[in-house]
Formats: C-alpha cells, sequence, structure tokens
C-alpha cells in the first residue's frame, strides 16, 4: 500500500491539510482495496490551525518510509523554516520519496533548497513573493500545478485537489483517479497547465504608471480593431517610444497586454453570459472565431468551452 505523509506545520491551512487526508483515504482500487494509507505528521505535538490546535498522531519520524510527503500550505508562509522540518524533508528527498505542496506549502518546500532550479507554482496571490524570496525557482503563477517528477507543486484551494487526483493516476491509473474524482464531486480532465482561475478587474497595472489613462482607455475599447499606432496616437508618443515606455511600465508590450485583457473581458462574458463563442470573439475584439479560439487556449490552456463549462 502506498503511504502519504501530511505535514502540519505550524499555521497550517485546515483545507489545504483536509483535502490529501479525504482524497487519498477514501482511495479504492479496482477489488475494494485501499489505495493508500494516510499519516498526518506535526512539526510539533501540537500544531496551531488558525481557528483551532491539532494534535496529529505522528511526529516528523512519521515522514520516513512514506512514499509520499505533502506539505500543506501555511497562513505564514515566510515564516523561517524550523531546521529539524528542514532536515527531515530533505531526507525525504534524497531516499526518493514524491515530495508535493499545496497552495503556499511552496514557500516552506523552497525553503529546503529541494525547488531551485524547477519551476513550481504557488497561489497566484503569493507567485510573486515567491519569486522574490527564491529567485532560483522559476515561478510559474499560471498553472494548477507543476509535475517535476520527484517534485510538485500546486496552486491555491481546489488545484490541490487537480494535484492530488494526478498523482493517483499516476501511481494507479485512470480508472482508480476517475473514482476518487467522482467522489470528490470533480472532474479529472483539468490538467495541469490549466491557467489558474485569477480574478482582475482588468490587467495590473503598476500604481501612478503615466500609461495609466491610456489602460484605462484601451480595456474600454477592447472591442475595437486597434492597431499599434493607433495606440501609439492615443498616448501621444511614436510607436517607439511607446513599445519602451509601455514596458518598462507594464512589464510587457501594448499589443501583449491587450491581448491579456481582451481574453479576461472573455472569461468574464463566458462565465456570466450564454451568448455563443463566435459572438464573444467579436465582442472582445478578434477578427474571426478561429483566432479567439486559439488565443484563448494559448493563453488559459483550455478552449473557451471548456471553460465555460467550469462555471455551469
Amino acid at each position: 500500500m502506498h503511504t502519504v505523509a501530511l505535514l502540519a506545520l505550524d499555521q497550517v491551512i485546515p483545507f489545504d491539510l483536509s483535502t490529501p487526508i479525504e482524497v487519498f483515504a477514501r482511495t479504492r482500487l479496482p477489488d475494494g482495496r485501499p489505495g493508500y494509507q494516510v499519516r498526518v505528521c506535526g512539526e510539533a505535538p501540537e500544531v496551531d490551525a488558525g481557528a483551532f490546535r491539532i494534535r496529529a498522531p505522528w511526529g516528523l519520524d512519521g515522514l520516513r518510509g512514506a512514499d509520499t510527503v505533502i506539505v500543506p500550505g501555511t497562513a505564514e508562509p515566510l515564516a523561517p523554516l524550523a531546521p529539524a522540518v528542514r532536515d527531515a524533508l530533505r531526507a525525504a528527498a534524497a531516499d526518493g520519496t514524491r515530495i508535493a505542496s499545496i497552495c503556499s506549502g511552496t514557500f516552506p518546500l523552497a525553503a529546503t533548497g529541494l525547488l531551485d532550479g524547477l519551476r513550481a507554482t504557488t497561489h497566484w496571490i503569493g507567485a510573486d513573493a515567491l519569486a522574490a524570496a527564491y529567485p532560483l525557482i522559476e515561478v510559474d503563477p499560471d498553472v494548477l500545478y507543476v509535475d517535476n517528477g520527484q517534485i510538485l507543486t500546486s496552486a491555491g484551494a481546489a488545484a490541490g485537489l487537480d494535484l492530488c487526483l494526478h498523482m493517483i493516476r499516476r501511481d494507479y491509473g485512470s480508472a482508480v483517479a476517475a473514482d476518487a474524482a467522482r467522489l470528490s464531486v470533480m472532474p479529472l480532465e483539468r490538467e495541469g497547465g490549466q491557467a489558474q482561475f485569477i480574478v482582475h478587474a482588468r490587467p495590473p497595472a503598476p500604481q501612478g504608471s503615466s500609461f495609466e489613462p491610456l489602460l484605462s482607455w484601451l480595456q474600454d475599447n477592447l472591442g475595437r480593431d486597434l492597431a499599434l499606432a493607433d495606440i501609439a496616437d492615443r498616448a501621444g508618443v511614436s510607436t517607439r517610444t511607446l513599445m519602451r515606455r509601455f514596458r518598462e511600465q507594464t512589464g510587457t508590450t501594448p499589443l501583449q497586454w491587450l491581448h491579456r485583457a481582451r481574453i479576461r473581458r472573455a472569461q468574464h462574458l463566458l462565465e456570466t453570459t450564454a451568448h455563443p463563442v463566435e459572438r464573444i470573439a467579436a465582442q472582445v475584439g478578434f477578427g474571426s472565431p478561429t483566432a479567439f479560439r486559439d488565443r484563448f487556449k494559448r493563453t488559459t490552456g483550455v478552449s473557451p468551452q471548456a471553460y465555460r463549462r467550469s462555471f455551469s
């Protein structure tokens, strides 16, 4: 039987801890046998979980011999990692144990150095902080989870469930994973490359940017056929100056920003209206439904129809 050890650190987020407990503990093989044995391992005999405290049956010694170790998120992700926890995680990795993190659990995992040189993700709201604190990690804020083989990381909340189902599929195949997904009332087909459902009223821009009026104008004119020259005219600068200043202030190009804004508007329309995809494509400024579908899938990782089904 596959053993999963959950590491409950101080200020553990209860949702992130309970999700893998429920998913793995309820997984059954085709003959009815349980697929996993679950251990809850505490950093200390009693762990603060915010609204309550928990007493874990296992200590850090419970990580030894486990097939998988999962680090749930914590409410204080940048808190120093205890040397004993760091050493226990490094020892597990050295033994070949699969190690995964959920949500802000990527931060304590990063503090061990095990993510250095790897691609990783976390909840989108903490992605910049993760990148700043650990520059050797390639932080990807736009995916549900990243599988590096032995080391896996996932984004916030429901993405931890996606990661658990992904690991079950790796361990026992799609049929067992599909049964686990049905028990969780969760689609199995969401892939790790799918973008996180990040909510912004408009694509982010630095406060105080001299281009704020231009960005507002672009947001209000997403349905228009806008060329780079049109945007430069609105800004009152040359196209060359526009490109340089726009990248300095937003980190991207005007047309890339416009594409992102159009896709975000399309996401909102897919979530809140029954408009056909062809109409939405026109509403957000795409010349053809085919071009819209291609851009939408490249940006979000799924088709417009699949995205809409997620909100049905």
